[in-house]
């Protein structure tokens, strides 16, 4: 079953002599519980596809079909909601509340759906991102691969249909970037979550389940690694 299906994606920015194609009619889709790897230099427009994946920006024209629901044809208020409780975003600079704890910060999603969390959960999230003991800590007290942390616990919180990565390591030392990329394959592997993860880093792509190269707006490769 496709979780995700683009259809014929493009996205110009500017006028005339100015206009610059970052996306140029682009087709995929994506199965449930795939890993997915998109690769290419910077200027390529992989982030602009996951922006737009992510409805945190508007294509120019195409489609983008998340369980069903085509996201184009939801006004602002219904795609703030389906984004919350569909889509989890995970960034490279974590993007988390300073004045939240690591427990806030993960439940907000379900806070301002006005949904209790569920503690069993949390608990589960907590455990499995070692943060059990970190529960009451504030952001600035965190080192950055346990931010991270958070912010993968906040983008589960939701159980969504779609985990969209931008750079998840890109802010992290070998180290952590590996066990960012273990905890991201674990919620992949036993929760048949479908991951697409945008990087430049050849290691963690080698890891995907699938490849998807993007240059100049196009899709250059997309490579099955493993079944």
């Amino acid at each position: 079953m496709n979780i995700l299906e683009v259809q014929n994606l493009s996205k110009t920015y500017g006028k005339g002599d100015t206009m610059v194609k970052a996306l140029d009619n682009v087709s995929l889709s994506v199965q449930k519980g795939e890993f997915v790897a998109i690769v290419g230099p910077s200027g390529s427009g992989k982030s602009t596809l996951l922006h737009i994946l992510g409805g945190v920006d508007t294509p120019t024209s195409g489609k983008v079909i998340i369980n069903g629901t085509d996201i184009s044809k939801l006004d602002e208020t219904a795609l703030a909601i389906f984004r919350r409780r569909q889509i989890g975003l995970i960034y490279q600079f974590y993007n988390l509340i300073p004045i939240l704890t690591v427990e806030e910060n993960m439940t907000l999603p379900l806070l301002l759906d006005g949904r209790k969390p569920d503690k069993k959960q949390v608990e589960y999230l907590l455990h499995t991102l070692g943060l059990e003991k970190r529960i009451n800590h504030l952001p600035n007290q965190l080192s950055g691969g346990q931010q991270q942390r958070v912010s993968i616990g906040r983008a589960l919180i939701n159980n969504p249909a779609l985990m969209l990565a931008d750079e998840p390591t890109g802010n992290l030392d070998s180290e952590n970037t590996k066990e960012i990329i273990a905890l991201l394959r674990r919620f992949n592997r036993d929760f048949n979550q479908t991951v697409v993860i945008i990087t430049h880093d050849e290691n963690i792509a080698v890891s995907a389940d699938r490849v998807i190269q993007i240059e100049d707006g196009h899709i250059t490769r997309d490579e099955v690694m493993r079944q």
